[in-house]
C-alpha cells in the first residue's frame, strides 16, 4: 500500500548548514495499517510524511502507494491518493465556504470533474448524515461559515473531510497537538473510529506517548532521521510508555527530560 525505499532528504545541501532530515528511511505499510509514529523534535517525522505527500521529494530513494511509483510525483497529483490532517485546525478547511460547501469540494476527491451544483438536497442529506459521526451539532449548521467554527470544530470536520473520500492513505501530522485536552479526546476517538470505518491505512505522527499506544496495531520510533525502534502488532497490545522511555534513552545523545516525550 505504501512503501518507503532507502528515503535520503536533506535541506540546505552542499552550504553550511546542510542537515540530513531522512536517512535513508525505509518502512513499509500494508492495507489498514495504522502506524503512529513517535520521536524528537527534528527527528524527521514530519519530513516523512511531507515526503509522502509530495509537498518535498527526496534527493535519494522510491516512494511507492498503491503499486505506483510516485517519487517525483508533485503534491497535487499525489492527492489522488494521499489525505492529510495538519497540526493547524485552520489549514484543512476554507474558511470562507460554508461547511455544506467545504464538504462538497471533499466529498468530490478523486471523482471525474464536470459541470453542475455542487450542493444539492441529495447530498446535503449525505453531509447531514456524515456530520452526525462528529457529535458536535454540525448537522444543523451546514450554511454556517467555516471560519466561525471553533478550532475543535474544524479539525473535526477536517478529519471528516480528509477520511470520507478513503483514500489509499491517511497522514495525520499531530492533529491533536493545538487541541485542548478535550477537544483532543473528542478528535482522538473520532480518528479511531473514522479509520476503522473505512479500514484505512494511516500514518500518524504524535507526541503523545499515550495516544500513540491507544491508536493503531503498530509504532515506529524515529531518531535523526531513521527509524529506531519498530513495535508490530502483538507487542504494541502489552507496550507501556514506561518501556518507550527505555527505548529513547538508549538513544545516543537523548534525553528523558525531552518533553516531546512526556505530553
Amino acid at each position: 500500500m505504501l512503501t518507503l525505499t532507502n528515503i535520503t532528504k536533506r535541506f540546505f545541501p552542499g552550504t553550511v548548514n546542510e542537515r540530513v532530515a531522512l536517512d535513508e528511511l525505509t518502512l513499509t505499510l500494508h492495507e489498514g495499517d495504522f502506524v503512529t509514529v513517535i520521536g524528537s523534535n527534528g527527528a524527521g517525522k514530519s519530513t516523512m510524511l511531507n515526503v509522502v505527500a509530495g509537498r518535498y521529494l527526496p534527493e535519494g530513494g522510491r516512494v511507492v502507494i498503491d503499486g505506483s511509483d510516485v517519487t517525483r510525483m508533485p503534491e497535487h497529483r499525489r492527492a489522488r491518493w494521499v489525505a492529510r490532517v495538519f497540526q493547524d485546525p485552520m489549514a484543512g478547511t476554507s474558511p470562507h465556504l460554508t461547511i455544506e460547501e467545504n464538504l462538497a469540494i471533499a466529498f468530490e476527491r478523486g471523482k471525474r470533474r464536470g459541470l453542475g451544483m455542487a450542493v444539492t438536497k441529495p447530498k446535503r442529506a449525505i453531509f447531514r448524515e456524515a456530520l452526525t459521526t462528529l457529535e458536535l451539532g454540525l448537522e444543523d449548521r451546514l450554511e454556517m461559515r467555516v471560519g466561525m467554527l471553533s478550532g475543535g470544530q474544524r479539525q473535526a470536520l477536517s478529519l471528516l473531510m480528509a477520511t470520507y473520500a478513503q483514500p489509499s492513505i491517511l497522514l495525520l501530522d499531530e492533529h491533536t497537538a493545538a487541541l485542548d485536552p478535550s477537544r483532543a479526546e473528542l478528535i482522538t476517538r473520532l480518528t479511531g473510529e473514522a479509520v476503522a470505518r473505512h479500514r484505512l491505512t494511516t500514518l500518524m505522527v504524535t507526541h503523545n506517548m499515550h495516544q500513540a499506544i491507544e491508536l493503531g496495531n503498530r509504532l515506529i520510533m524515529m531518531h535523526e532521521g531513521r527509524i529506531v525502534l519498530e513495535v508490530d502488532e502483538a507487542e504494541k497490545k502489552t507496550i507501556t510508555a514506561e518501556r518507550l522511555l527505555e527505548e529513547f534513552s538508549k538513544i545516543k545523545g537523548a534525553s528523558l527530560a525531552d518533553r516531546t516525550l512526556l505530553d
